[in-house]
């Protein structure tokens, strides 16, 4: 993934959008911040995040607007948070007092700022902050300008003086009783001479009166540059109250401002672009959705002492009331980000970067994902953390970086069910032409295949116009494991068979492959064998008693609601009743198999499976056959729909235990050759275990952890016999061997016992490991120990 990619999609996310409060604050003042320690009683730290954004915290706790309580969501629910009276405590209860002033070695730049009303004394404190010399020319006799107008009962002068003296520790020039303008002594013509800039904060009044040679609107007003605050003079800066409707004076609107020109005039003393990467005050609309779905109301907490404002205890009380705004729809649902503790954006920052050329660096989040899209269906925009783990995966894998550890196991049955062992393409017997071809996939025919074979036989009956027979694997494995090559292939090597059967309609007996075939194959005309059902009507299912099943919607048919409806008419129509998890059809949550989560992050994929199963009481209802033996091995009793229709080996209606890889690898090759015999009369035996091996099912269940096949046993045990390369314990008689067909390294402990073995310990190495001179084909005599 490129960066322009990385940051075009990492975009999408809203997570990093701010608040309503702080974005409708004009100086974004951090709001959620700020309440979050106030509601611990953490004034001081509550203050300093408040006063960090603004300039004066004592005069603006005092009389701002308070425009972020208007938009608050709390108002959804029942009263806006009293943001400006918790300003003010925290401005009352803070410990910390003493000057915020950072006098710095101050530069040659000289500045003046015109009128010490808000805007200009918001100008005035940020620019000497940064060691500019600041003189500020006021024609009254005092600072503060429109403040001035405001009653002590608004604005209590001991407050506003004490924030004022910050000017004096920054070393700004005051100058009291001056009026400028180009028709007395004190000429602005002769200013601009002498100052590197000027900021005109004039506040409301006749500026054509002054004649400053300034371009001017129809209204009478300065022409300024909304974002940057330039006026037609490019060293002559304005902002404050003169620009706006002398009906909606707004304090903090003014600082917003002052505090946009103090960008623009530092900028322009250095030559610089005052409009690059720019980030704008002002307020701003925000992607930031957060539900409020589960909050309670509760009224705004009253103010006991209005003359006092808030106590410390009503102020926490009060603050505690924010619910936290934050936008992590998807982080609820996922269990993936939980495991991580890691919010979208952050999370796909780490991936890119662990992936980017400079790094190909492996982390299990990458591989841990299962590529559901889950978090793309809840959030407004779309954003997706698939697409970082997909490009990441394929990074990795085109730099020779991926694991063999991670995805080898899925790709060796990947190519064993499109080997000679499964593969299978077949017109219906005495047929030329086919209108449609049955496409179990590699999973329903390793969990079921008699209900392979009976689907089948159900389609033969019920399409007059010929249903052939393909047996494979879509390639799925290899786009999940970021083998885009592989994936390719066995598209390609399905294609192609498809087109020498005649390019008939596709029958999917497989969620996941109906969706690989119309994403990646648009030509087909495919159909999932649920809607088969639906539209040619139901076989005749085994008797069964009404169940009560909560239904569990695949997550590769997250999209497809005609798919989804009709799982539930069928359902129906077999006397069922249906019950819906929270988290169903668009938003339905991964069984933990895709992305092969399962494959590459065994624990997490447990966690995934549990939170699932935990959702309802009732019995679950799957139409994936990985759904089904995951839920079903973690100890949920779960149905596959072929379970309601075609019933067990039995054709009884009946909750079938897990089915675990060995026995999924036996069930295709048998499957293959029962159609060959039943369907089309031809005789070819195959057995996958050749010798009969004997396995207690406390190994069994290592075995299928560890993903070690029966069939891994066998090869192990034939090359040892066949090589003599093994160790015999000579106290317990045990023989020790080891095989390395590929990247694992297969080790089994065994004995033998009549024409099989005795299997007593199994394990293996999936890591690529190298030893100059050593090679596996060396024939060595038994070794007694």
């Amino acid at each position: 993934m490129e960066l322009h990619q990385y940051q075009y999609l990492e975009a999408k996310c809203g997570q990093n959008d701010l608040p309503r409060c702080a974005a409708e604050c004009p100086i974004h003042v951090d709001v959620r911040g700020m309440l979050q320690e106030a509601k611990r009683g953490n004034f001081s730290k509550a203050y300093a995040l408040f006063a960090q954004t603004v300039p004066f915290p004592g005069i603006i706790s005092q009389v701002c607007e308070q425009p972020c309580q208007q938009v608050c969501i709390r108002n959804d629910i029942d009263d806006g948070l009293a943001i400006n009276a918790i300003e003010r405590a925290c401005y009352s209860y803070n410990e910390k007092k003493g000057s915020r002033a950072k006098l710095l070695l101050q530069k040659d730049n000289k500045v003046a700022v015109v009128g010490s009303g808000i805007s200009g004394l918001t100008v005035a404190y940020h620019l000497a902050n940064k060691g500019i010399k600041i003189t500020v020319f006021e024609a009254g006799n005092n600072l503060g300008g429109r403040l001035l107008e405001l009653t002590e009962g608004i604005l209590n002068r001991r407050i506003m003086l004490n924030d004022l003296e910050v000017l004096n520790d920054l070393h700004v020039e005051i100058r009291l009783g001056v009026a400028i303008n180009n028709s007395c002594s004190n000429s602005f013509n002769e200013l601009l001479q002498e100052f590197d800039a000027v900021y005109l904060g004039l506040g409301q009044r006749d500026i054509s009166a002054l004649k400053l040679g300034l371009e001017l609107n129809s209204n009478g007003t300065i022409c300024v540059d909304p974002t940057t605050m330039e006026t037609s003079n490019s060293k002559v800066f304005a902002g404050g109250s003169h620009l706006q409707d002398k009906n909606c004076l707004s304090v903090i609107s003014s600082v917003a401002d002052g505090k946009s020109a103090v960008i623009s005039i530092d900028r322009f003393l250095q030559k610089a672009s005052l409009t690059a990467s720019r980030h704008a005050f002002g307020s701003k609309t925000t992607r930031l959705l957060t539900s409020v779905d589960s909050i309670n109301p509760q009224p705004m907490v009253p103010i006991s002492d209005p003359a006092k404002g808030y106590t410390e205890e009503e102020a926490k009380t009060e603050a505690s009331r924010c619910i936290d705004c934050q936008c992590l729809e998807c982080f609820k649902l996922c269990e993936y980000m939980r495991h991580f503790k890691m919010e979208p954006r952050a999370l796909a920052r780490q991936i890119f970067k662990n992936s980017s050329a400079i790094a190909h660096r492996f982390s299990l989040p990458m591989n841990s994902c299962s590529l559901c899209r889950q978090c793309e269906a809840v959030c407004q925009y779309d954003f997706s953390i698939a697409d970082f783990c997909e490009a990441a995966r394929e990074t990795m894998v085109k730099a020779g970086r991926m694991p063999p550890s991670a995805f080898g196991f899925a790709i060796q049955d990947l190519k064993y069910s499109n080997s000679e062992a499964f593969v299978l393409t077949r017109l219906e017997p005495e047929r030329s032409e086919i209108e449609y071809v049955f496409y179990p996939g590699c999973q329903l025919s390793g969990s079921a295949p008699w209900q392979v074979s009976k689907a089948y036989s159900y389609l033969r009956e019920k399409i007059s116009g010929g249903v052939g027979l393909m047996l494979g694997c879509c390639g799925v494995q290899a786009s999940w494991a970021g083998e885009t090559g592989i994936f390719q292939e066995s598209l390609a090597s399905f294609r192609s068979k498809w087109t020498e059967l005649g390019k008939p309609g596709v029958i999917a007996g497989c969620p996941t492959c109906y969706m690989v075939f119309k994403k990646h194959l648009p030509e087909l005309s495919v159909d999932l064998l649920s809607s088969i059902f639906d539209k040619f009507g139901l076989p005749e299912p085994a008797q069964s008693n009404s169940l009560v099943l909560a239904i569990h919607d695949s997550c590769t048919t997250r999209y497809e609601i005609e798919i989804q409806n009709s799982i539930r008419k069928i359902l129906n129509n077999l006397g069922h009743t249906v019950k819906e998890l929270t988290a169903s059809r668009e938003l339905t949550e991964c069984c933990g198999f895709g992305g092969l989560m399962q494959i590459s992050n065994r624990s997490l994929a447990h966690k995934v499976v549990d939170r699932r199963i935990e959702e309802s009481e009732y019995d679950y209802l799957v139409y994936c056959s990985m759904c089904r033996d995951n839920f079903t091995n973690r100890g949920k009793t779960t149905y596959h729909l072929l379970d309601l229709i075609f019933g067990d080996e039995d054709g009884k209606i009946a909750a079938r235990p897990p089915v675990g890889y060995s026995r999924r690898h036996d069930n295709r090759a048998r499957l293959k050759n029962t159609f060959l015999k039943e369907v089309w009369g031809e005789d070819i035996s195959y057995d996958p275990t050749p010798v009969k091996l004997i396995i207690s099912e406390a190994l069994r269940s290592v075995m299928e952890n560890s993903l070690i096949l029966d069939f891994d046993l066998y090869r192990v045990i034939e090359y040892a016999e066949r090589t003599g390369n093994k160790l015999q314990n000579i106290v317990s008689g045990h023989y020790l061997a080891y095989f390395k067909p590929e990247n694992v390294t297969y080790w089994v402990e065994y004995t033998a016992e009549g024409s099989g073995y005795v299997i007593h310990d199994a394990y293996s190495h999936r890591l690529e490991m190298t030893s100059p001179g050593e090679s596996e084909n060396d024939d060595n005599q038994t070794c007694r120990v």
